[in-house]
């Protein structure tokens, strides 16, 4: 968006988005300093008594969580079982010191001092000098009575759960393990040898532990609390507490928090949503081109911005009942699906920020629109609408009973009070959209489908005017807009737009039907005959302005009035140009061009150029009536290729691979229609007739009606194939035989 324009083009669309979105920034941010206008905080002293306004009941949170915390601190920590792998392994290191003392005391080549040096220097042990002694001292025998009491006593101990902060605990409880059949020196060398391998074998376990106090949490029921109506909640000159706040909040008395945290994080929404908008906006230059469509835009989106805020807080039932899926809608029928369904997110979200029950609300109002757009479609018919108002409710519904039956306590009157909201919803927004449709529409210019529907009835009173007064150019729209409307499907613009556009293209005939040859009846007298070429052309030319009158007196909208004007372009005349430069000698210097030209202006869209070249190729086809496809297709490539060189669609997004499947289209509606036919032999009165083997009985006699819908008469065939030309591109489109040009005013 930016990147593609100018300067002054960049500056005015920043200014747009300062304006559009600093709008919905005081729409988002009022309802939440709403209320008293007074910010409290925990610690601060209460300066009046605040009485409840009304008897409500809500659950406390913050009571709630400080009872969950109290029952969560009376859990224990909890340790694991005692392992029998650390007993083993602690028995084992035990084994091996003692293994070690033996080999020391059997030394025969170390002296008293060594061995004790070398009982000083165990690694899992510190053994008192006294001890060491002692245990040097002892004979084979009672060694093996102390080796084997130290085992079983460590054994003892370790059955038993020793946590890390009862270690020593367990440890003053080794002497008392001892035999009492051994003398006291070697209980204590016992006593000593397995307190020091006595190790922690029952470990904290931090899971457990969480799991247990998560448990005593959820086993707290929500503390819920009520207030009378004229209950004092909060006495003056009382210090504030969390719950204090929360209760105030609640009653509806005071907002929390301070006005700059608020207003930031409104800020942020804001912010977010502007991005998310401009990236899209970016990436569609077809909105930032059209200010039309920008404006119905920001102007929708501001209104039912601000008459949520201003509508929803504080109510209950009222933010189901409120038709915000209307915009979804509007701008799906209006503009297209892709921005609907872009432009429904950033509303929802602003609408219910800061608001409670915002996720549930802002999926409500997102699936509501996103269905009712998906569903709508192109809204060209009624039907279309309701189904759309009953997709939009349906998923309302579901996003209600996702979230309240996932509630504890359902109030199921509470639910389906809410279904029925989420139906009105649905059926207001779809009736609002048909009224800001039709309001909008006219008021932009711009044409919708289901005004079109309206206009395609055979019943409309112009179309009837036309087929009364001009039944032959009635004929040949019908022809020019089936044509049209395929080619259109082919290259996915607008097909019902092109159609009805098509419809009233020649409108302007009817005022004057007898000067244009479909609306002639042989023998009738041309009466173009007896005019100059000038007059001649001018009273051609004429059912342009003369359609447009006839439309603006119908009220036709000005989308469908675009086709009337500019069917023909900036086009000439040429036969009757021709036939003035006839007589002036071909001295174009004496001829003023512009009285032969039309008035333009120039296609100015992919429907009305399509017109133009659907149009001229059924004219032009009708009049040299092509043996086969290859010459039917050459027809029509002529035509194409004159118009682009004319210039006639430069001002259109045409590109040539449009324009090749255009041809493709032509060529193969036309086949259908002008394909060759078997002409019968006469039949003669009361003479029998024989039929050739093979001859089909059911082929229609040949028909052929060459003259063009514009060019008199006078012309015929001739005129159509013998008009020069200007020099085309070819290279534009498909290779193609640069035969004359068939074009004459069609």
């Amino acid at each position: 968006m930016f990147s593609r324009a100018n300067p002054r083009q960049t500056i005015v669309w920043l200014f747009a988005f300062v304006l559009v979105f600093g709008l919905a920034y005081l729409f988002v941010l009022l309802p939440l300093l709403s209320g008293t206008g007074e910010i409290l905080e925990i610690g601060q002293v209460a300066n009046q008594d605040y009485i409840s306004p009304r008897t409500f009941s809500y659950e406390s949170e913050v009571l709630t969580t400080q009872q969950q915390n109290s029952a969560a601190s009376l859990v224990q920590d909890i340790y694991s079982t005692p392992e029998t792998g650390i007993a083993r392994q602690q028995v084992g290191l035990l084994r091996d010191a003692l293994a070690y003392i033996t080999a020391v005391r059997s030394d025969p080549h170390a002296t008293q001092e060594q061995k004790l040096a070398d009982l000083a220097a165990l690694e899992d042990i510190q053994l008192r000098q006294e001890t060491a002694q002692n245990i040097l001292s002892l004979n084979e025998t009672r060694w093996l009575a102390v080796q084997q009491e130290t085992i079983n006593v460590l054994e003892q101990v370790m059955r038993n759960a020793i946590r890390e902060d009862r270690l020593e605990e367990a440890r003053r409880s080794v002497p008392s393990r001892v035999s009492l059949s051994l003398p006291e020196d070697q209980a204590a060398i016992v006593a000593e040898l397995a307190a020091a391998f006595v190790a922690p074998n029952s470990i904290f376990s931090p899971e457990l532990t969480a799991a247990a106090r998560e448990q005593a949490r959820l086993a707290v029921e929500p503390v819920t609390r009520t207030f009378l109506a004229g209950e004092t909640i909060v006495q003056r000159g009382r210090v504030m507490n969390a719950s204090d706040i929360e209760a105030l909040q609640a009653a509806g008395l005071v907002e929390p928090g301070s006005n700059w945290k608020i207003q930031a994080g409104a800020f942020a929404i804001i912010l977010v949503t502007a991005g998310f908008s401009i990236i899209y906006l970016n990436r569609r230059p077809n909105i930032t081109g059209d200010w039309r469509s920008a404006l119905l835009i920001a102007v929708l989106f501001l209104a039912f911005l601000g008459a949520a805020r201003l509508l929803i807080p504080e109510h209950v039932i009222v933010p189901y009942l409120f038709p915000l899926t209307a915009f979804s809608l509007t701008i799906a029928s209006l503009i297209g699906v892709q921005t609907a369904l872009i432009f429904t997110l950033p509303l929802a979200v602003l609408t219910i920020y800061g608001l409670p029950n915002n996720l549930e609300l802002t999926l409500f109002y997102v699936f509501s629109g996103y269905f009712g757009v998906l569903t709508l479609g192109q809204g060209r018919r009624l039907s279309a609408f309701l189904r759309a108002s009953l997709s939009s409710a349906l998923a309302g519904v579901v996003i209600i009973l996702a979230y309240r039956l996932a509630e504890g306590d359902t109030d199921w009157i509470g639910v389906l009070t809410l279904c029925g909201a989420s139906f009105f919803n649905g059926a207001v927004s779809a009736g609002l959209t048909m009224v800001l449709q039709f309001f909008l529409a006219q008021f932009l210019g711009m044409t919708t489908p289901l005004q079109l529907m309206e206009l395609s009835r055979p019943d409309h009173p112009l179309l009837q005017y036309i087929l009364r007064r001009a039944p032959g150019t009635y004929q040949h729209s019908l022809q020019v807009a089936n044509l049209a409307e395929q080619a259109a499907e082919r290259i996915n613009a607008d097909a019902l737009l092109t159609r009805i556009g098509a419809l009233y293209h020649d409108a302007g005939k009817a005022l004057n039907p007898t000067f244009f040859i479909e609306n002639q009846m042989h023998p009738q007298q041309n009466p173009h005959n007896e005019l100059n070429p000038a007059a001649s052309a001018e009273i051609i030319i004429r059912h342009v302005t003369d359609g447009l009158e006839l439309a603006r007196k119908h009220r036709l909208p000005r989308r469908i009035q675009d086709f009337i004007a500019e069917h023909h372009g900036t086009t000439i005349t040429r036969y009757q140009y021709v036939t003035a430069l006839e007589e002036v000698d071909g001295d174009e210097s004496r001829l003023e061009v512009r009285h032969f030209m039309y008035p333009g202006p120039k296609p100015r869209s992919r429907e009305t150029a399509i017109l133009m070249l659907a149009d001229s190729s059924e004219a032009v086809t009708r009049a040299k009536t092509p043996r086969d496809e290859e010459e039917l297709r050459q027809i029509v490539k002529t035509v194409i290729e004159s118009r682009l060189a004319e210039g006639q669609l430069d001002e259109t997004s045409l590109t040539i691979r449009d324009l090749n499947d255009i041809l493709d289209s032509f060529t193969g509606t036309l086949k259908g229609v002008y394909h060759p036919r078997i002409e019968y032999p006469q039949i003669k009165a009361g003479q029998p007739v024989e039929l050739a083997p093979g001859n089909p009985e059911d082929e229609p006699p040949q028909i052929s009606d060459p003259e063009q819908s514009e060019v008199p008469p006078r012309l015929g065939k001739q005129a159509a194939s013998d008009v020069p030309t200007r020099p085309v591109d070819s290279a534009r489109l498909p290779a193609a035989n640069p035969s004359a040009h068939p074009d004459s005013t069609s």
